[in-house]
């Protein structure tokens, strides 16, 4: 299911079919439960699901953000130049992959994203946004921005929601 409201759509069905304070009354709605259910963002092509963190190991100084995918609905390739964020001195795009029977971690110039394709920034995938030289630690609960910045759609900044994840690989994921 893909949470992203698209609000000039919602907003002009609900207009034709309901009288003018209802209008208001169902667009909050919607916002509002979009908001509790899953978080994204649409930006041109591209749809930004999910981005989230896991709290930061104690000691450790970096972290890692991730997104639960990044869409391309667009008929052109598109790139994740870089990212920033105000709460690591540096965003690097890391990939993981096998080498040799060992998993490695690297960190890469951009990531690909073929039109019409999600691909995945999940903390089991093979890409992720490492957060170098924390300034503070990540705890469960927090928010920060995170700016995205692509090739052709330019720069984007989400919010990124700091929660423990469901399954222990994530919590095991050391930098």
């Amino acid at each position: 299911m893909n949470h992203v409201f698209h609000r000039g759509t919602a907003h002009a069905w609900a207009r034709r079919i309901l009288p003018g304070r209802a209008v208001r009354v169902l667009a909050a709605a919607a916002v509002v439960s979009t908001a509790a259910y899953g978080h994204g963002v649409s930006h041109g092509d591209l749809v930004l699901d999910h981005p989230y963190a896991v709290p930061s190991l104690v000691g450790v100084s970096n972290g890692a953000a991730y997104l639960r995918g990044i869409e391309n609905q667009g008929d052109q390739p598109e790139r994740l130049l870089s990212a920033s964020s105000p709460v690591a001195a540096r965003v690097a795009l890391h990939h993981m992959a096998l080498d040799a029977g060992v998993m490695r971690m690297r960190e890469v110039a951009a990531i690909e994203l073929p039109p019409h394709t999600v691909t995945l920034l999940r903390h089991n995938g093979p890409y992720h946004l490492m957060l170098m030289d924390l300034k503070r630690p990540l705890k469960d609960g927090d928010r920060f921005d995170l700016t995205l910045n692509f090739e052709r759609t330019g720069s984007q900044t989400v919010k990124v929601w700091v929660q423990t994840p469901r399954d222990t690989a994530a919590s095991e994921h050391k930098h």
